[in-house]
């Protein structure tokens, strides 16, 4: 069964863009989604996957991903996404034993920096760099299937 535990953060400095090692366009859509789990559809770069989430609220929560045809995907987020889509560059960064994803938003979201760590359980150490800011894990607003309802321009 797949699982996920990930934290997330606001972003409060741009220092973090020296240790960049991979950025990636991203462009991701709901198909649907309600309190019980959504469907997404996303496209990272040159691949495409289809992730089902549980909308449990927090940082554990149930994940699948399977890989999609390009094409399908593309199909998919023009003819049957609801709401905005989510555009964002994805960077990698890494800081201490830990890979950091830093989103920077783009389009209805723009402004918005958000970054993630997973870890492997809830309560695992990381080294806690300089840009971080508070932490956002259990404010749905900052959901990414939450901002293509009510995206950050509208905050």
């Amino acid at each position: 069964m797949g699982r996920e535990i990930e934290r997330k953060f606001l972003v409060v400095s741009d220092t973090w863009r020296p240790q960049v090692s991979r950025s990636i366009p991203m462009r991701q859509g709901y198909l649907c989604g309600d309190a019980h789990s959504s469907v997404r559809v996303r496209i990272a770069g040159d691949e495409a996957h289809l992730n089902i989430k549980s909308a449990t609220l927090g940082i554990e929560r149930l994940e699948f991903e399977y890989p999609i045809p390009l094409d399908d995907a593309r199909h998919m987020l023009d003819a049957l996404a609801r709401g905005a889509l989510i555009e964002k560059t994805r960077h990698h960064v890494r800081h201490g034993d830990h890979l950091w994803e830093i989103d920077v938003f783009e389009g209805d979201n723009a402004g918005l920096v958000v970054a993630e760590i997973e870890l492997e359980h809830e309560d695992e150490p990381f080294a806690r760099p300089d840009w971080l800011g508070d932490e956002v894990s259990h404010d749905p607003r900052y959901y990414n299937n939450c901002l293509a309802r009510h995206p950050f321009r509208d905050w």
